[in-house]
């Protein structure tokens, strides 16, 4: 076993084979680019080499920089995680050519697999069924479109170079091949540098399953299949492991087969063997064929671990360390089910665009499996992809397991950003997909359903004016005065509209509050409060946003009454307190002559410190308040010279 490796990665991966190497004794280090600094996987790196800017050529994708920050921290080993280097087999020669060992396969396998129709020419000839079509080198438009012809619309364009949809163009007639042709290869062109594309037949009601194989260079075995057809726009939204429906024929056919098409290329570590499958008339022996092969560790991987107990990283290692495979395949068997939601930065109603910010609250479900690369305080950028973090669970069956699912993304709370976390709700509660049901276009058929804008109930407004007012702590100050309950009043903004919440504090344990014609009583019973008869929902608070975490998450922007009234009364004389609070400082004096938006005084409140500002050029005739004093909403702090006055001649 290696004693030193150096992970050429960032992000959630680069933690995962930290926590299994660690445990193993190995040491970790880590690399990073500006960006990334105060990573968690830095962090969690017993060394940490810096290897450029934040950009992802200027530092995760430099070969030769990588290289030698293994060579001068003492690692014998490079895991290239997922991504960036990770099927590059020009890096994997020279790892090996630095005299270091590349935990994954040979640069020859990765090549073999790298093109989409070199490695379908190759399966065929391991015995491995492919989808019906053409693969060829001729490359003429009139020849591509005979092919499609020949095999018969709906037809699928794919870039040979291909990954992530992108270079793919669905085709279901033939009078409009010629335009997405041309589509295709300029996408790929782009993103690949390679125009080249083939022709496959498109297989109605498709189900993405994959088979994880694991070799030794001499042997290989196959760690069962998961089923990945929740899918937008071909990237993977929610994976499981075993696949619904799967039959032992059908299982024992795809297995053999990924295992063909590993030994044929002499495969070393863990690799991902994907089929489509035509679920059309339930599964069966003779319904599927090979996509392409993953050569590396898949971002879904924790499921096949969680069905099997095998951590695949720790095989990786091993395996690489010279080790023989540590299980045969009779050894292997499945326990349970599992379910992997990808839990990602994006805004859903503007069309799952990736989304940046700071995460300033962040938390998961107990009894879930959390695989994440961030931290609450730590910033999605926008250099890298917005993944938070993959949660996993594990039940003994698919019931099971999809109820817990459903409570480990009801029970995650995160604020700061926009996630997909109340879609990945709404498709873990599917009823197509909860039977089982489940194809590549279940998402595309019912996107508007699992995409419906959330409803904050009145309930959830009175959470976040409690949290807005602080009066949620169980020691806060309420201002209950024996004579009368204390009335007070905050203004929100939710999705744009504003909401004004009306509150009678009635002691330290009983509020009520009314937002438009609705009631809602809040109740203290012990530390917890109940708001008609209901345990409040959590809330975090930052600055004048706060997230109820109900319905995946409620984000409410208090609306400052100083940026409304600039702090004036209705003639601008008279500076007055909007809310009940501190008066921290004053920043005038009488007689000073001052400008609008001038900074007057600042008052706390809210756990939060308010400038009050001028609303208007004058000079100030009189301080009504001083540092230190205890003021209620509507105290006059700073009074201004009527406006008619001669600002230059008053300051004399």
């Amino acid at each position: 076993m290696f004693d030193t490796i150096l992970i050429a990665n960032r992000g959630e991966i680069a933690c995962r084979v930290m926590e299994t190497a660690q445990a193993l004794g190995v040491r970790c280090v880590a690399v990073y680019s500006d960006a990334d600094a105060g990573a968690k996987h830095v962090a969690m790196a017993d060394l940490a080499v810096h290897v450029g800017g934040s950009l992802p050529a200027d530092s995760y994708l430099r070969g030769d920089a990588i290289i030698q920050a293994a060579l001068d921290t003492g690692a014998q080993a490079v895991h290239p995680g997922y991504g960036f280097l990770s099927e590059n087999p020009a890096f994997v020669e020279a790892v090996e050519a630095a005299g270091l060992t590349f935990i994954g396969p040979s640069a020859r396998a990765i090549r073999a697999m790298g093109l989409k129709d070199a490695a379908k020419a190759l399966m065929v000839e391991a015995g491995v069924p492919v989808v019906p079509g053409y693969h060829g080198a001729d490359q003429d438009d009139a020849r591509l479109a005979d092919e499609a012809d020949k095999i018969g619309y709906p037809v699928m364009i794919k870039a040979v170079a291909g990954g992530g949809g992108k270079g793919m163009r669905l085709v279901e007639h033939s009078r409009d091949f010629s335009d997405a042709l041309e589509s295709a290869r300029s996408e790929a062109r782009k993103a690949f540098g390679n125009a080249d594309v083939l022709v496959e037949k498109f297989v109605t009601q498709p189900r993405h399953i994959e088979v994880q194989v694991f070799g030794d260079r001499t042997r290989a075995v196959h760690l069962f299949e998961r089923d990945c057809s929740l899918q937008r726009r071909h990237q993977k939204v929610i994976e499981e492991a075993p696949a619904p429906g799967m039959t032992p024929r059908m299982r024992e056919a795809m297995g053999q087969a990924a295992v063909r098409a590993a030994e044929a290329i002499g495969y070393a570590g863990a690799g991902t063997v994907e089929f489509i499958v035509d679920g059309s008339g339930g599964l069966r022996p003779d319904g599927f064929f090979f996509m392409e092969m993953n050569t590396r560790l898949q971002v879904e991987h924790p499921v096949t671990e969680l069905i099997t107990g095998v951590d695949l990283v720790e095989w990786q290692l091993r395996v690489a360390s010279g080790e023989p495979l540590p299980a045969g395949q009779d050894d292997l068997k499945i326990t349970g089910h599992a379910f992997e939601a990808r839990l990602y930065a994006e805004d859903v109603p503007k069309g799952f665009l990736p989304a940046t910010g700071t995460l300033t609250h962040l938390t998961f479900a107990r009894g879930a499996r959390a695989d994440s690369g961030v931290r609450a305080g730590d910033t999605i950028s926008p250099f890298y992809d917005p993944m938070i973090a993959k949660l996993i669970v594990h039940g003994p069956n698919r019931a099971v397991a999809l109820s817990r699912l459903r409570s480990a993304l009801a029970g995650t709370q995160v604020a700061g950003t926009v996630t997909n976390l109340g879609f990945l709700g709404a498709l873990a509660g599917h009823d197509g997909f909860g039977r089982g049901e489940v194809d590549t276009g279940l998402i595309a058929r019912d996107i508007d359903a699992l995409t419906v804008a959330p409803v904050a109930g009145p309930r959830h407004v009175a959470a976040a004016g409690m949290a807005a007012l602080g009066l949620c702590d169980a020691q806060a100050e309420t201002g209950f005065t024996l004579w009368q309950p204390l009335r007070r009043q905050v203004a929100m903004l939710w999705q744009g509209e504003e909401v004004v919440a009306h509150v009678m504090v009635e002691g330290p344990d009983r509020q009520h509050w009314q937002i438009g014609e609705d009631t809602v009583v809040a109740h203290r019973v012990g530390e917890v409060w109940h708001l008609d008869g209901q345990a409040a929902p959590p809330v975090a608070v930052a600055g004048l946003v706060i997230t109820v975490f109900d319905a995946y998450g409620l984000v409410f922007d208090v609306i400052d009454p100083l940026d409304r009234a600039g702090g004036a009364s209705g003639d601008g004389n008279l500076i007055e307190a909007p809310m009940p609070g501190l008066v921290k400082s004053v920043h005038t004096q009488a007689g000073q002559a001052v400008k609008a938006g001038d900074r007057l005084a600042v008052l706390e409140a809210m756990k939060m410190e308010h400038a009050l500002l001028a609303a208007r050029d004058g000079v100030v005739a009189e301080i009504l308040a001083a540092p230190g004093d205890q003021v209620e909403a509507g105290a006059a702090l700073v009074r201004l010279e009527p406006a008619g006055a001669d600002a230059a001649e008053a300051a004399q």
